[in-house]
């Protein structure tokens, strides 16, 4: 029973490090009905940009301010001017594709360009155990989760309560129904992206330690990440902290209970079965949506 919880509550911690990345995917399709398939990288490349700011002497807090400012301008300004816009207007296909394309460009653009070497990263956690019951947690491990569930709800919150957030989903929902409301829609979309990419880094913050800074980090995470926001849900923020949890504590069972070979198909077998029986997510509702 003690390597059970133990196993469940390192699961927890990993699946909180999904559910950030999850949020990312729910985020971008409540606000703005696009899906980002390079969101993985949206993760690595704010990674590596605080290690850029830390090799010339700044510290972890104003390395992590000065991305979220970059990752802002990259990750949402660029990101939304440069391929979403002129993409808008063909539909949701084109979008896919091209961040797909953006994403292998990312990973081989660093590999090439800077190091396919893994880079130490420093946590934002005191290197500290905890024993309860027989069972080990790290510091790393509940600050991970506190955090993940604090942006989550914040998340959600804003989404929900505000009348931004609720202008952005109706952007999401209808875009010329919300322009003749009188919704600055290329506001709203801009918000989003903006708010993805701060979220992006501050789950690198979090992964990063566990993780290293690799070029290819990204890409399990997110796979995984998106596994996770459709199980849990894609238009609801809760289900990606949901997915998350679901996805890092059964893989982290069936590597020690099955194989660890099998340990990266179980969000896919996880996912597969969730939509078969519930095909809007665990937490997920049926929306009517433009075509």
């Amino acid at each position: 029973m003690t390597d059970f919880l133990q196993l469940f509550f390192s699961g927890m911690a990993t699946g909180a490090i999904y559910s950030l990345a999850a949020l990312g995917f729910t985020l971008l399709w409540q606000a703005s009905g696009t899906i980002n398939f390079a969101q993985g990288e949206f993760v690595m490349l704010p990674a590596f940009m605080m290690l850029g700011f830390m090799s010339i002497g700044a510290p972890l807090a104003v390395s992590f301010a000065m991305t979220v400012v970059l990752a802002v301008l990259l990750l949402g300004w660029v990101f939304k001017r440069g391929l979403v816009d002129p993409l808008f207007k063909f539909g949701m296909m084109p979008i896919v594709v091209a961040t797909i394309g953006l994403s292998i460009a990312m990973r081989n653009g660093l590999r090439a360009g800077y190091s396919a070497e893994a880079h130490p990263f420093p946590s934002l956690f005191a290197d500290k155990l905890f024993n309860i019951a027989g069972v080990t947690i790290t510091l790393a491990d509940v600050g991970t989760f506190a955090v993940a569930l604090i942006l989550v709800f914040v998340v959600q919150a804003f989404m929900t309560k505000t009348v931004t957030g609720r202008a952005m989903q109706a952007v999401a929902q209808n875009t010329e129904s919300a322009s003749v409301l009188g919704i600055n829609v290329p506001r709203m979309i801009f918000y989003a992206f903006a708010i993805n990419a701060v979220l992006a880094v501050a789950a690198a913050l979090l992964v990063t330690p566990t993780y290293l800074a690799k070029f290819d980090m990204g890409e399990s995470l997110g796979n995984k990440a998106f596994f996770a926001a459709i199980i849990g849900g894609f238009n609801n923020s809760r289900g990606a902290l949901l997915g998350g949890l679901i996805v890092g504590v059964c893989e982290n069972l069936a590597a020690a209970y099955i194989s660890p070979a099998y340990k990266d198909a179980v969000a896919l077998v996880i996912f597969m079965v969730v939509i078969l029986f519930k095909p809007q997510g665990l937490l997920g509702k049926k929306v009517e949506r433009k075509v």
